[in-house]
């Protein structure tokens, strides 16, 4: 499929040349892979009846091609395009970095140059079959050509042509007694995959490094690959690439969401094509404040071992009309450019709180619709996951089925994930034996500390431990169970300060979305067994334990 899309772009090429399309425009950085594709076509007698001449131009070098080593008087672009137009046999020209001359960037049109191009296109389409090609890394295009000349897209090297390039530099060092390689032919395929969305030299200098680093070349090298691509998303301004430590293991409960989201991880390679399994759109993960949504989208980045980006949405509006539309169009550019990726996109809601008013001309709904276009089309590997708190002010367009895969629900951890939970920051903190004295994390002690949690979000959880570690430190002391109960006694959770919140939350999700808590934790969301904490909480508590968001379905 991917080495389709350069046959695509070939047979394309061959039939603009064919029609006489006067001038072409192809934007990419890869020009010496560009070059060597164009060549290949205007050679092909295949692809074009009429076989041409291949010349290049840039600004220091004037034309060069075949029997034309380069002329200084064909440096000055008018220059050039009067060799163009007095040239007398079958050729194709191929002009690099001449956008210079169009404007843009601060710079003002050339039009001169503007008016020359418009002159020859007669002649270009009349004469001796003659074709221009303006190869720029930079899209620029005057409004007095835009009727004039066609934009061909070049894709960046497809799955094949990088695995073909791994292939060959692992051939090459094979015999290379410092260097040990060590991939089985599934990991080399994601090692090749890993580096979609990089250029053939861009790939080669991230299998290179990997080689050279650590004297082998192995599956825990994924991390230079997604170093080289971290280099493309520091030169946005709206992605930003998050490195995440954390794994599936480092979040407490939510079973069921963990166990949908371990099913689809590996679903971009070719072994899930076998099963004709399209790669997995996103999920959109709504609950309770401060538990841990946020925390399974870098999870997820992490364990899947794949560029995890997060959009900032207010990065995405801007004071200059269209501008906002046009960087929503480069973040969704820059996602599909290096993917497989995940894009995440928290507390989605706020960005799009705009949606029904009229104060900003209806930019917040354009902006909306080409996310919504994108989700429904997309066919690059991009897996989106939304985080939102009020869920209920998203419109109805984005909730429905095509846009995201799955909708889970994230409630108030029950007995046993609040038990995971203090496992999880316990264990991550308790490393040094005087800190931690006589103190065991036990299953019991753990009960004892959810049974007194109930209603506490994870984060709440987390500063309860902060908390107690806290008093410790401040009497020089090793930590004492008492230390968390104290803590617990003066936190007031966030389920009893927005009560009504939470609840109209839950009545939501209860038919809506599906519970990220597997049905064999929720018992006790039925049978609430904790008269203790019964009494000491306040009434709203006994409110939110009277219904639980989400619906029963184990994955």
């Amino acid at each position: 499929m991917a080495e389709q899309s350069v046959l695509q772009f070939k047979t394309m090429l061959g039939n603009l040349l064919k029609a006489r399309f006067p001038c072409l425009y192809i934007s990419t950085w890869e020009e010496e892979r560009a070059l060597q594709v164009i060549d290949k076509v205007v050679h092909d007698t295949e692809l074009i009846r009429t076989t041409r001449k291949l010349f290049t131009w840039n600004l220091t070098d004037g034309i060069k091609g075949e029997g034309q080593s380069g002329k200084e008087e064909t440096k000055t672009p008018l220059k050039a395009l009067e060799f163009i137009e007095k040239y007398t046999e079958p050729a194709v020209f191929v002009l690099k970095d001449f956008h210079i001359f169009f404007g843009g960037q601060g710079r003002l049109p050339d039009f001169q140059v503007i008016r020359k191009i418009r002159n020859i296109i007669p002649a270009l389409k009349l004469s001796t079959p003659k074709n221009i090609i303006f190869l720029s890394p930079t899209l620029i295009l005057p409004k007095d050509l835009e009727k004039d000349v066609t934009v061909i897209d070049f894709e960046l090297p497809s799955f094949l042509e990088i695995e073909r390039l791994l292939d060959d530099m692992i051939d090459a060092n094979r015999d290379n007694e410092r260097i040990t390689i060590e991939l089985s032919d599934e990991e080399k395929e994601r090692l090749a995959k890993a580096a979609l969305g990089l250029t053939l030299q861009e790939a080669e200098n991230a299998f290179a490094r990997a080689m050279v680093e650590n004297g082998r070349l192995c599956i825990k090298d994924m991390d230079i690959i997604l170093e080289e691509k971290r280099q493309i998303i520091k030169k946005s301004e709206i992605l930003e690439f998050i490195k995440s430590d954390l794994n599936m293991d480092d979040v407490g409960g939510l079973e069921n969401l963990k166990r949908w989201l371990k099913k689809r991880d590996k679903s971009w390679l070719d072994s899930a094509q076998r099963y004709g399994l399209p790669a997995p759109k996103g999920v959109l993960i709504t609950g309770v404040p401060g538990c841990g949504k946020s925390l399974i989208a870098k999870a997820v980045g992490a364990t899947w071992q794949l560029p995890l980006l997060r959009l900032d949405i207010g990065k995405i509006y801007s004071g200059i009309v269209g501008s906002s539309e046009e960087n929503m169009r480069r973040a969704i550019q820059t996602a599909e450019a290096i993917a497989p990726s995940i894009l995440w996109i928290d507390e989605i809601e706020k960005g799009l709180s705009g949606m029904n008013s009229n104060g900003d001309s209806g930019t917040s709904t354009r902006i909306f619709g080409t996310f919504l276009t994108w989700m429904q089309e997309k066919k690059k590997p991009v897996f989106v996951v939304a985080t939102a708190n009020n869920i209920q002010s998203l419109p109805p367009e984005l909730l429905r089925k095509g846009r995201f895969d799955e909708i889970f629900f994230v409630d108030l951890p029950t007995l046993r994930e609040r038990m995971a939970i203090f496992e999880v920051h316990l264990k991550k903190r308790l490393h040094d034996e005087e800190v931690k004295g006589s103190f065991h994390l036990t299953e019991a002690v753990m009960e004892r500390l959810a049974q007194k949690t109930e209603s506490f979000v994870g984060a709440e959880i987390e500063q309860i431990v902060v908390a107690a570690l806290f008093e410790a430190y401040s009497e020089n002391r090793a930590i004492e169970e008492k230390d968390l109960y104290k803590a617990i006694d003066t936190m007031i959770p966030l389920a009893v300060t927005q009560a009504e919140t939470i609840r109209a939350i839950r009545e939501w999700a209860n038919v809506r979305a599906v519970a990220a808590t597997s049905q064999d934790y929720r018992v006790e969301y039925q049978q609430p067994s904790f008269p203790e904490k019964e009494e000491k909480s306040p009434a709203p508590a006994e409110d939110i334990r009277a219904l639980r968001g989400g619906r029963t379905i184990d994955f």
